[in-house]
C-alpha cells in the first residue's frame, strides 16, 4: 500500500521540475513512510511512497523493468501475482525481485492495456514507457484505490493518489466546482468521475487511461463492469450456502499474503465476524482483532465482538469512542482531501489508529451490505417499487407529490408516522427515488440553503444525474438495480474513500476480502430472493454462517458503524457547532443563505428537527474550506 504522483508532458520532452515533483510526493509521506524515490527523465517523472508489506527488500519503486524502458508507480497489491509471475516467465521475461510491483511492469510488456484483466486485487498504478511515449493509468475494478489526474493549460499532466498531491505541484488557486459541491451537500461525498475542484478528475472504478504525446487527453476506457447480476446462476439455496463460505474463505486465504503479520477489523457485524472466524481458521498465529466501542449501547457492537474474539482465540483490541474525539475533525478534513460527511470516518480513524500499534495489514468486513443485500433500505425500496408497478405514474405524482408537500415533517415520532418522505420517493420514478434514499439533504433544502450565486452556476445541474447516468446500465431486478447503483457510487465514493483515507493516514493497509471481484461476482449472479428473503437481508450468508456464529448475532437488527450524532450536537459538541456552523468561514464564503444556515442549527438544538446529517456535513465542509483557504 503507497502513494503515487507523476508529472507528464504531452506536448514535448521538457524537463520536469524535480522540486515540485518530490513536493507532491512528499505531500503523501504518510501513505508509505517506510520509503520514497523519485525516478525522472525527458518528459516525465515519477514518484512514489512506500509502505512495505511484500518482498520488504526488493520491492522498492519507482520500478523498471530489465533495460528501464518502462517504469512502474504502484499503490495496492496483486493477490495472484505467483501466478502471474510463472506465466510471465514462461514467455521470457526476467525477474529481479519476489514484488507483485514488479508482475505488473513485465504484464505491461506482454498483454500491454489489457494487463489488467489479469490482475486480481487493489491498485492504482501508472506505467510510463519510453518506446510508445504514453502514460498508462488504470485503477481496480471496485474501486478500492484512488487515483486523482488534472492535464494543465500548458500541456502537463498530473497524477497522484490523493488530492493534496495535485495541489501541491499546480499550487495555483484551484477554483471549486459548483457540481461537486451540489453533489457533495446532496450525497455527503464528490462521487466519480468528478472533484471538489474544477479542472481536476478521478479515474472511476474499473477503467483505464492511455496518455500519448500530442494527442488530445481520451476519455477513460472502462475494462470492466458488474454484468452478472443479469446472468443468474443455477444453484440450489443449500449449494449456494457452502459454496459462499468456500469462495470466502478462498479469498480471506489469499488477502492473508503479506510478509508482514496481518489482523482484522471486528466491529462486532457479520462481515467482520465471519472474516475475522476465517482468519483464524487459516492463519499459523491467532490474529490481533481490533474494535471500537460506544458508550451507547443502541449504537455499540462490541459485546458481539469480544464474543466472536473469545470464541475464535483472536487476540482482541478494544477501544471507546466518545465526543470528545471530536477534536480530529480538522486532522479528518486534512486526510480526506475532499469534504467528506460520513460520520463514521470518526471511528474508522479511531481503529486504525488502535490497529497500527499493532500490525501494518487488516482486512474488513467491507463490501458485504452490498453484495448481500444488508442496508435497510434495500427492504424499503423494494417495498416502494412494489406501489411504483401498480400506480401510473401521472397518478402516483400526483397523489403521492402532494402528500409529500404537504405531509409534517416528524422527525421525532415513530417511524410508521414519519411518512413524508416516503410519499416524495413514491412521487418519483426509481432511479429518483434510490437518490432520494441516500440523500442527506433533500433537494428542496438544498436549494433553500444554496446562495444565488450558487444556484446561478450551477446551471440547471443536479446531483440525481449522476445515478441516472449509471442506471443506463442497470441489471432487471429491482434490487439488483440497486445494489448496481451502490456499487457504482455508495460503495466507491463513500465506503472505499473512509477506509483508504482513514488507514493511510496511519500507514496502514487494509484489505477486504468480500470485494474479491470473483467473490463479488458471483454473489450478483445468485437470485435476489437469496439475499433478501422476506424482509431478512443477507440471508444465504446467514444460513450459511449458523453452524460458526450465534444466532443472536446473525439475526438482530442492523445497527452499523455508527455515532449517536443527533444527540451529541445537541449536547457536548453545541459550542463547536454554533462556532462553525455561524461563523465567518461559512458566512462569507458566498455558498450559503445565512439565514437557513441560523435557521437549521436553531431548530436541530431545540429538537423540532434532526438536522445531524446536514449540520455534519456542513463542519466538514467548513473544516475543508480553512484547510484550502490558501488554494
Amino acid at each position: 500500500m503507497c502513494g503515487i504522483v507523476g508529472l507528464f508532458d504531452c506536448q514535448a520532452f521538457r524537463t520536469v521540475n524535480e522540486t515540485v515533483l518530490a513536493r507532491m510526493n512528499d505531500a503523501q509521506h504518510h501513505r508509505g513512510p517506510d520509503d520514497g524515490a523519485l525516478y525522472v527523465a525527458p518528459g516525465v517523472g515519477l514518484g512514489h511512497r512506500r509502505l512495505a508489506i511484500i518482498d520488504l527488500e526488493g520491492g522498492r519503486q519507482p520500478l523498471g523493468n530489465e533495460d528501464h524502458s518502462a517504469m512502474l508507480v504502484f499503490n495496492g497489491e496483486i493477490y495472484n501475482f505467483q501466478e502471474l509471475f510463472h506465466q510471465l516467465i514462461a514467455l521470457g521475461h526476467q525477474f529481479r525481485t519476489h514484488s507483485d510491483s514488479e508482475v505488473i511492469i513485465h504484464a505491461w510488456e506482454a498483454w500491454g492495456v489489457n494487463c489488467v484483466d489479469r490482475f486480481r486485487g487493489m491498485f492504482a498504478f501508472a506505467v510510463w514507457d519510453h518506446h510508445k511515449n504514453t502514460l498508462f493509468l488504470a485503477r481496480d475494478r471496485l474501486g478500492m484505490k484512488p487515483l486523482y489526474y488534472t492535464l494543465s493549460a500548458d500541456g502537463w499532466f498530473g497524477f497522484a493518489s490523493e488530492l493534496v498531491g495535485l495541489t501541491t505541484g499546480y499550487p495555483h488557486s484551484w477554483k471549486l466546482s459548483p457540481q461537486a459541491v451540489e453533489s457533495y451537500f446532496a450525497l455527503g461525498y464528490v462521487p466519480d468521475p468528478d472533484a471538489i475542484f474544477a479542472g481536476i478528475h478521478k479515474l472511476p472504478p474499473g477503467s483505464r487511461l492511455l496518455v500519448k504525446k500530442n494527442q488530445p487527453l481520451p476519455q477513460p476506457d472502462c475494462y470492466w463492469d458488474l454484468i452478472t447480476f443479469n446472468q443468474s446462476h443455477p444453484i440450489s439455496f443449500k449449494a449456494a450456502t457452502g459454496e459462499l463460505l468456500e469462495r470466502l474463505e478462498e479469498s480471506v486465504r489469499i488477502h492473508m499474503i503479506a510478509d508482514v503479520p496481518v489482523g482484522s477489523f471486528l466491529s462486532g457485524g457479520i462481515d467482520s465476524s465471519a472474516v475475522s472466524l476465517l482468519m483464524a481458521k487459516v492463519a499459523a498465529e491467532p490474529p490481533e482483532a481490533c474494535t471500537v466501542s460506544f458508550a451507547d449501547p443502541t449504537v455499540d457492537e462490541s459485546v458481539y465482538a469480544a464474543q466472536v474474539a473469545t470464541r475464535y482465540g483472536l487476540r482482541h483490541h478494544m477501544e471507546q469512542a466518545e465526543p470528545a474525539r471530536f477534536d480530529l475533525l480538522d486532522t479528518l478534513a486534512r486526510h480526506y482531501g475532499e469534504p467528506f460527511a460520513d460520520p463514521s470516518a470518526l471511528p474508522t480513524w479511531l481503529v486504525c489508529s488502535l490497529a497500527r500499534a499493532h500490525t501494518k495489514v487488516v482486512l474488513s468486513g467491507d463490501g458485504g451490505d452490498e453484495s448481500l443485500a444488508g442496508y435497510t433500505r434495500y427492504r424499503h425500496f423494494l417495498a416502494e417499487e412494489r406501489v411504483r408497478n401498480h400506480l401510473p405514474s401521472p397518478l402516483r405524482q400526483t397523489v403521492f407529490g402532494l402528500l409529500g408537500a404537504y405531509y409534517p415533517k416528524l422527525d421525532r415520532a415513530p417511524r410508521w408516522l414519519r411518512g413524508r418522505s416516503t410519499f416524495q420517493s413514491l412521487a418519483m420514478d426509481w432511479v429518483g427515488g434510490c437518490f432520494h434514499g441516500v440523500s442527506i439533504l433533500p433537494e428542496d433544502l438544498r436549494k433553500k440553503l444554496f446562495s444565488v450565486a450558487l444556484r446561478r452556476d450551477l446551471q440547471g445541474f443536479r446531483a440525481e444525474e449522476t445515478f441516472r447516468h449509471y442506471a443506463k446500465n442497470a441489471p432487471d431486478h429491482p434490487l439488483s438495480r440497486l445494489q448496481y447503483l451502490d456499487f457504482k457510487s455508495f460503495l466507491a465514493g463513500r465506503v472505499l474513500v473512509k477506509v483508504d483515507r482513514a488507514s493511510m493516514a496511519h500507514g496502514l493497509e487494509v484489505r477486504a476480502p468480500l470485494l474479491d471481484y470473483r467473490l463479488v461476482e458471483w454473489l450478483a449472479s445468485l437470485p435476489p430472493e437469496y439475499k433478501l428473503h422476506q424482509g431478512v437481508g443477507k440471508y444465504v450468508f446467514k444460513e450459511a454462517l449458523r453452524p460458526v456464529l450465534s444466532a443472536d448475532l446473525l439475526f438482530r437488527p442492523k445497527q452499523g458503524f455508527n455515532l449517536p450524532l443527533a444527540a451529541w450536537l445537541r449536547g457536548p459538541l453545541t459550542a463547536h457547532l454554533q462556532k462553525r456552523v455561524l461563523g465567518e468561514t461559512l458566512v462569507s464564503c458566498n455558498l450559503f443563505d445565512p439565514t437557513v444556515l441560523r435557521r437549521m442549527v436553531e431548530e436541530h438544538l431545540v429538537g423540532r428537527r434532526d438536522y445531524s446529517a446536514p449540520l455534519w456535513a456542513l463542519l466538514m465542509f467548513e473544516a475543508f474550506l480553512r484547510q484550502n483557504q490558501n488554494l
